[in-house]
């Protein structure tokens, strides 16, 4: 049974993250997130396509959702547990724009956002 619910909690949770990007909603954001909160993207647009990896924390990503940095993007995205153990979880989200791998782990009762790695879908870069 505990499983079951846990399983909710953390599609509730990253379903909250996703949701509110879109929706531009902050304080939903902030809920998701761990406060030390590390989301990492992977940016191909160097030079000769080399990965530069970029590092934003929990309130450098509430304030992009309060200043409606996704709202610009259509809705829609699938949410999918990829491994649960004991007190942590990853699950892959994928959107429009997006494809990330989330990291969550219980603190006390709650499930939250510690790690983020993303990178933007091919078709949905700026300029195509």
């Amino acid at each position: 049974m505990a499983a079951a619910r846990d399983r909710e909690a953390i599609l509730r949770v990253a379903a909250d993250y996703i949701e509110s990007w879109f929706e531009g909603d902050a304080e939903r954001m902030r809920r998701s997130l761990h406060q030390d909160l590390v989301k990492r993207s992977l940016d191909r647009s160097g030079l000769a396509g080399e990965p530069k990896l970029e590092t934003i924390g929990a309130e450098d990503m509430v304030s992009a959702t309060g200043a409606g940095v996704g709202t610009k993007y259509p809705r829609g995205h699938d949410v999918a547990i990829l491994d649960l153990y004991d007190d942590m979880a990853t699950v892959g989200v994928t959107s429009t724009p997006y494809v990330e791998y989330l990291h969550l782990a219980r603190f006390g009762g709650r499930w939250l956002i510690v790690n983020v790695l993303w990178q933007r879908r091919a078709e949905s870069a700026p300029d195509r």
